[in-house]
């Protein structure tokens, strides 16, 4: 058997699987990396906002990562920012286009934070701290699993505060009617971004007091 061959790595090899699993807990880009707050405090007062923003932000730093990944020995190290942020623009103008086309509803709740992907800390850190020096199939794993990570906790938060804040879920009413009628209120503060913020700390306290590794000493 070649040398070439030796090296062949499977495509999900168990180093390939931690790069779509670490993000989802002790390397998570929102928690671990407080990268991207902006935008979970801003669309996560209903869920399909918040899955439909989870969705394009995943496909565009998972697309990003591959493109770089493999012109990255063609890009001149003095323009590799630029390089990097064209490719951005590219794929969230044609992600913005289908949600204009396909979920237009959702993309008017999203407004501008849809085009704001591009100046996503996420995507710009992926780029330089793995898919300039790594190879395309291991940097589309890398985006695909920030991008879950990040949605995850999006999720999360969109949905304990479209239940209390709206009563809500996906739209769908899941408090009884009864309950209304005893007197029991939606949650205002729910919907605010105050509170996405303050579920964000409970959800980082939480997972800090599960992985104490994740404490600075």
């Amino acid at each position: 058997m070649s040398a070439s061959n030796q090296e062949k790595e499977p495509l999900f090899s168990p180093k390939n699987i931690k790069l779509l699993t670490s993000p989802l807990n002790l390397n998570n880009p929102i928690t671990v990396q407080v990268l991207g707050i902006c935008s979970a405090l801003a669309v996560t007062a209903k869920m399909k906002p918040a899955f439909v923003m989870a969705v394009s932000v995943t496909i565009v730093t998972a697309f990003s990562n591959l493109i770089i990944s493999v012109l990255r020995n063609g890009i001149p190290p003095r323009i590799r920012i630029i390089v990097q942020l064209v490719v951005i623009a590219l794929l969230v103008i044609v992600v913005d286009q289908f949600l204009k086309a396909f979920v237009y509803d959702v993309s008017k709740q999203l407004s501008v934070f849809v085009g704001l992907i591009i100046t996503n800390c996420i995507l710009m850190g992926r780029l330089e701290a793995y898919a300039m020096s790594n190879k395309p199939w291991p940097s589309f794993l890398d985006g695909l699993g920030n991008g879950f990570g990040y949605g995850m906790i999006l999720l999360m938060v969109a949905f304990i505060r479209e239940l209390f804040g709206s009563g809500t879920i996906w739209g769908f009413h899941l408090i009884p009617q009864s309950f209304y009628e005893l007197g029991y209120k939606n949650n205002g503060f729910m919907i605010l971004p105050p509170m996405a913020l303050i579920l964000i700390g409970i959800i980082i306290w939480i997972q800090r007091s599960r992985n104490p590794q994740l404490i600075e000493e």
